[in-house]
Parts: structure tokens; C-alpha cells; sequence
């Protein structure tokens, strides 16, 4: 595991077991549906892609590199933004109705929703076990835990996998719709649902594995552990992340008396 920059005392894996709060990310870091995101992503974006001119000649293929450097974390509108401006595409923002045929920025939100809803009914949902681990051990501490993530599908991805009675609230992409906040990698999604568990932001842990998502927290005044899916540490911390693990199990050893307790070697 790697440290970033600590702030200020207690180190971050030694406030997790006492925290006002704990905030957890959904794609990545609770359930393997990144993979799918990535899948319907890059499946949109290569059909949309193909064949298309640019200024000059035909324009790069959509990659791997693409979502992590673009997409990851952020609001579907906002990724889909960030992919075109980096293609030099400028496409009409069209209408949120706008059906999955149009090219407008709407309606490349359409397609690539409609592509992650068709793998999620035909898949069956991945948990990362140490995350869940980390969860029970928390709310077993009476932590209050809450998801906060950008996508407008959090809560049915929760209620596939039995976990949305665990998470006291969900802050989501429909919450920051209805509601007037931005998304990430801006901190208003992290900071509202710390609010709403009546935490203090400094003695709140949020859990991420995006760039955009830790940022997004650190910027809140959170404390942010990391958990690297493939953004890679360094990458990690330089976004604002105090530690960054493997597997958020990593944060749970067993004292002599047995009992779990936070910490690491």
C-alpha cells in the first residue's frame, strides 16, 4: 500500500475505525460493475468513433486509457463531454428525451446507458468481498456508511446485489440532478452526504478508486483512502488521496483480543 500527504493527526488508516462517517463509492470500490461501465463505454464510443473524420485523417480509436482518463467517475453528461473535446467533436447537447439514435451529447447518454442496463440484466453483479468486509465491520462500530456516486443507477445496482439497506443514504446522480449539485470531480455530492449523516467533513473517511472521486472528496475536506482498480497509486495520490490499498480488507487486522480493529502493518 502507499501513503500520500497526511493532514492533520490521526493518520487516516487509524481514524477509519472511529470516523463520524464513511462514505463509499459504488462503481469499483463496492461492486465490479466499473467493468461493465467500461464495457458499455467502450462499446458506444468505438461504434460512435468508427469511421468517423477528423481535422486529419481518421480519429483514435476509443481505449482503455480513455475511460480512466476521461469518463472514470464523473457524471455520464460530463464524460461524454471530455471524450469528445479530446476527439475535437462538438456535438449539439440536444435534449435529455433524446432517443439513443441521435448524436447529440443526450443522446450518446442514451446509448450508453441503454448498453450498461442490457450487460447488468444479463450479468450477474460482482461484490468486492474485502470492501463488504470493511462495511460490516464499520456499521458493527455503529459508523454510518453512504454511497455516493455519480451514476443514476446506484440504487438498483444496490438492490441486485441486497446491500441498500446497509448505506443509511445514497447520494447519486438523480440526487444531484434533483437537487442542484455538481458532480465529481467538484465536492458537493461528498459534502451533502456527509451533511445528511451530520458528520464533520475532517473526521469523515471516503472510499474511491477514480481520480475524479478522490479529488472530488479531498477537495470537500474529507478524508480519502484509495483503492487502486487500475488508476494506478501514484496517479492516486497525486489526486489527494492519504493512502492507497489494494484491497480495502487491508484496513482490518484482529487485535489480541481478537476482535477486529483498523490499522495496517
Amino acid at each position: 500500500m502507499t501513503d500520500g500527504a497526511v493532514g492533520s493527526p490521526p493518520p487516516v488508516r487509524d481514524l477509519v475505525g472511529h470516523a463520524d462517517a464513511a462514505l463509499f463509492d459504488l462503481d469499483g470500490v463496492i461492486t465490479d460493475t466499473a467493468s461493465l461501465h467500461m464495457v458499455a463505454w467502450g462499446d458506444m464510443f468505438r461504434a460512435f468513433l468508427a469511421g468517423r473524420p477528423g481535422v486529419s485523417g481518421d480519429l483514435a480509436p476509443y481505449t482503455d486509457d480513455d475511460y480512466f482518463r476521461h469518463v472514470d467517475g464523473k457524471p455520464r453528461l460530463d464524460g461524454i463531454r471530455a471524450v469528445l473535446a479530446s476527439r475535437g467533436i462538438d456535438l449539439p447537447e440536444g435534449e435529455a428525451d433524446d432517443p439513443a439514435e441521435a448524436d447529440t451529447v443526450h443522446g450518446l447518454a442514451r446509448r450508453k446507458n441503454d448498453a450498461f442496463l442490457r450487460a447488468l440484466d444479463e450479468g450477474v453483479v460482482a461484490v468486492y468481498p474485502g470492501t463488504i468486509r470493511l462495511v460490516q465491520w464499520l456499521l458493527d462500530r455503529s459508523v454510518p456508511c453512504a454511497v455516493v456516486s455519480s451514476s443514476r443507477n446506484a440504487r438498483r445496482v444496490l438492490e441486485a446485489v441486497d446491500l441498500l439497506d446497509a448505506f443509511a443514504h445514497v447520494v447519486d446522480g438523480t440526487t444531484a440532478q434533483e437537487e442542484g449539485l455538481r458532480g465529481k470531480p467538484a465536492p458537493d455530492t461528498f459534502v451533502a452526504a456527509a451533511r445528511r449523516l451530520g458528520a464533520r467533513a475532517a473526521h469523515t473517511v471516503a472510499f474511491e478508486d477514480a481520480e475524479s472521486g478522490v479529488r472530488a472528496a479531498a477537495d470537500g475536506g474529507l478524508r480519502v483512502v484509495a483503492v487502486d482498480r487500475g488508476a494506478g497509486h501514484a496517479a492516486l495520490v497525486d489526486a489527494g488521496a492519504e493512502l492507497v490499498v489494494d484491497d480495502l480488507a487491508e484496513l482490518i487486522t484482529v487485535d489480541a483480543s481478537g476482535a477486529a480493529a483498523p490499522g495496517g502493518p
